[in-house]
């Protein structure tokens, strides 16, 4: 006999059993009995999940007087290490086993044999099913897969029958305890809600099949639809030449195409199982194996495979599509394997308060949306979609890089205070949105913000920011599968001026590449690049994909048509590439004007400066542009030659380190006399006591994100700039050990909060 006609032997026979109208008990009474004869197993066992415990609820062949009175806890005897380790144990002599216990009052000690498997329910052990025999051998390959199968099915009508406490079953399954899991701090942040996951997990409605050949071509239909997506991501230019996403998709279509993988849902329908069901049943077995996979390279290539399987199932069931479609309907923390920046920003940013990823890097471009967001992240935390439910409660603390599980009063307590702590503060900060940042010596602080999703330019009123020094035009190419249009483009810039009602909007043009490469952009060389913080990005890439430029020019333009434009280059690392960049502006200009089209009313250039070299030739560059901003982010790691997307460096070196203030200070001294405006634009200016060092230098512009505009509107207004000027000339002049420290220190005398 097959495993195949085994388990469809007993799952007729358990349909009949569970739709009759006997009570609970008697049904399981039968279930045992049923399995017992199909399997010629002198006993068959069930033990289900009830207040945290195992217990025995029905048994063939064991002491009846048992039944109700064996329990186990999770992780005791052989029963609980099945429903604790999500595994299948098949013993000729159970006494050997380590975890072995022996219960008098089942009267089991005549049989040597024991064969169990979970019987689990949304990834969670909710029972045990249990055979054994008397003579010590091994089940038969054929006697396992019949079990499983059916283990399958008995959670689906146990759970229909209520016959467990399903929420009981559940906490007792997944751990009620605080759990505090380590990952890697992608955006800062706070924020507390409940988990949802970004791909709903698929409920299976009916597991037991009413047309087996029915079923077949449901997933035969599902099978090439599948195959179609994959062979379409394959070839869709979006996806780029060579690298890792070559490796991914071509792993997917060794799957998609994997004749056993098929062959094994085509038996577990012929066992009665629905599609759905079947497809499960192998994900189950797929699951159990990747629990015994040490080598990292294979469970990479098992989670590929467990990916594909849950898009089948999305697929035969219907059940299309993300949380975000269905609809955040309270506070929630995002939990998921990975996410694009495009699906990121289909969910409600009222509801949406974090987000936790298995995978992620300091370098993905959802992280560089999320932080635009202000959503703090949390990546590469393993095991995450194991360890939590949709439904728990979730913190992040994202300055911590800890994802904390359902949290304790103690905890909720501490993590409360600290928002309270916050709201406070930005109480506070909120008073002086309409208040002008002057210092106490009358100097005017422009502080402006940073943007770049449409929806931030709101934040303007709402922060009382003078404007926007950095609109980063590139996430519009982020979240889109190719390149914007230049109707795309021209409507963005113009519904961005619109809504900044007069406030200056500096465009910076699109710096995309090293962090926030493009997967429909090659680089010139058809390679990867093997340091792509310096290579082949931003203004050089621009330069060189001319039609880029081009199309974006012309889109500023119009879009700015009848206004004021600002437009900064980025990455600029000698004179002639800001004149060549002019250029495509000064030809897009020129077009516009024999057209007889409306153009802006001024057009002002500036320049980013990240690249130190840009600093040797300023002299030859000032008489050329209005303004420079100071990218303090890129500047940084140049400096430092520290990749600032390597955790290991990503807090190495400080900003108020000498090395960076007296570069600053350089800057600043050449900038004297020119009539050029100089700002920062980077989170240093976004630091209190970062600054007030740049102030101390004699920096007037800070464009700065949105959440930080409040808090450093308030201290402009308790600084004297001469006072700090003076000491930021003594410690630049002779640098104390620590400068941070001795600026703490200067602050605290003075009273000017800066913690």
């Amino acid at each position: 006999m097959t495993a195949a006609t085994s388990a469809r032997t007993i799952l007729t026979g358990l349909h009949e059993i569970m739709a009759s109208r006997m009570h609970a008990q008697g049904k399981l009474n039968q279930v045992v009995e049923t399995i017992g004869e199909s399997l010629d197993s002198e006993v068959c066992s069930i033990y289900l999940l009830r207040d945290g415990m195992l217990e025995l609820f029905a048994t063939r062949g064991l002491n009846q007087e048992a039944v109700h009175v064996t329990r186990l806890g999770v992780g005791e005897g052989l029963t609980g290490t099945i429903a604790q380790n999500i595994e299948t144990l098949n013993l000729d002599e159970a006494a050997t086993h380590p975890e072995f216990q022996y219960r008098p009052e089942t009267g089991e000690e005549r049989f040597h044999s024991f064969a169990g498997v979970p019987i689990v329910r949304r990834e969670r052990a909710i029972g045990v099913l249990n055979v054994q025999h008397i003579e010590p051998r091994r089940y038969e390959d054929v006697e396992i897969e019949a079990l499983q199968t059916v283990a399958m099915v008995l959670a689906e009508l146990i759970n229909h029958a209520g016959l467990v406490d399903e929420e009981s079953a559940g906490i007792a399954a997944a751990r009620t305890e605080q759990d505090v899991l380590e990952g890697l701090k992608l955006v800062k942040g706070l924020a507390i809600g409940e988990a949802v996951f970004h791909q709903p997990r698929v409920q299976i409605e009916q597991t037991v099949a009413e047309d087996t050949e029915a079923e077949r071509q449901r997933v035969y239909l599902a099978f090439d639809k599948m195959r179609e997506q994959i062979d379409a991501m394959t070839n869709q230019a979006e996806f780029g030449v060579g690298g890792e996403h070559d490796e991914v998709l071509e792993t997917y279509k060794m799957f998609a195409y994997d004749e056993g993988w098929s062959r094994r849902i085509n038996e577990a329908i012929d066992s009665g199982l629905t599609a759905e069901a079947a497809i499960e049943r192998v994900q189950q077995r797929t699951r159990m194996r990747m629990r015994q996979i040490s080598d990292p390279l294979l469970a990479d290539r098992m989670h590929d495979l467990e990916d594909l399987a849950n898009r089948l199932l999305r697929i035969v069931s219907g059940q299309l599509g993300t949380a975000a479609q269905k609809g955040l309907t309270k506070d929630t923390i995002l939990v998921a394997k990975n996410l694009g920046p495009a699906e990121l920003l289909e969910y409600d940013r009222r509801r949406l308060k974090g987000v936790v990823l298995e995978e992620g890097a300091l370098t993905a471009h959802v992280v560089i949306v999320a932080r635009a967001m202000g959503v703090p992240v949390v990546g590469r935390v393993r095991n995450l979609r194991g360890l939590v439910r949709e439904g728990d409660q979730v913190l992040i603390d994202g300055d911590a890089g800890k994802v904390t599980l359902r949290p304790g009063q103690g905890v909720l307590d501490a993590f409360g205070t600290r928002f309270a702590q916050k709201r406070e503060q930005q109480a506070a900060y909120a008073k002086l949105r309409d208040v002008e940042p002057f210092t106490r010596d009358g100097e005017r602080i422009e502080v402006m913000m940073n943007a770049g999703l449409r929806d931030d330019v709101a934040m303007l009123s709402m922060t009382g920011a003078d404007g926007i020094g950095l609109y980063r035009t590139e996430f519009q190419f982020l979240v889109s599968p190719a390149l914007p249009q230049r109707e795309r483009q021209t409507r963005l810039y113009r519904d961005v001026l619109e809504a900044a009602k007069g406030r200056k909007v500096i465009f910076r043009t699109v710096d995309i590449g090293g962090d926030k490469s493009l997967p429909y952009l090659v680089n010139a060389t058809g390679r990867e690049d093997e340091n792509p913080a310096m290579g082949w990005r931003a203004l050089r890439l621009a330069l060189e994909r001319e039609g880029l430029m081009k199309v974006q020019a012309r889109a500023l333009l119009e879009g700015a048509a009848g206004r004021e434009l600002n437009v900064m280059f980025p990455m600029v690392s000698e004179p002639w590439e800001f004149h060549a960049a002019k250029e495509v502006f000064d030809q897009q200009l020129a077009w516009l004007k024999r057209q007889k089209h409306q153009i802006p009313t001024a057009i002002n250039f500036g320049v980013m400066l990240e690249v130190p070299s840009l600093a040797e030739t300023l002299d030859l560059l000032l008489p050329h542009v209005k303004f420079i901003s100071i990218g303090t982010n890129d500047l940084t790691q140049f400096l430092f030659a520290a990749d600032r997307g390597n955790p290991a460096l990503a807090e190495r070196y400080d900003w108020l380190s000498p090395s960076i203030l007296r570069f600053l200070a350089r800057v600043v001294q050449g900038c004297v006399g020119q009539p050029v405006q100089l700002g920062v634009c980077g989170e240093m200016g976004g630091r209190r006591l970062e600054a007030l060092a740049l102030i101390g230098l004699g920096f007037r512009r800070l464009s700065i994100t949105p959440a930080a505009v409040g808090q450093i509107k308030e201290l402009v207004r308790r600084i004297d700039t001469t006072e700090i000027a003076e000491a930021m000339r003594g410690w630049l002049a002779s640098p104390p050990e620590n400068l941070r420290t001795e600026m703490l220190t200067w602050c605290r005398e003075r009273e000017i909060e800066v913690e």
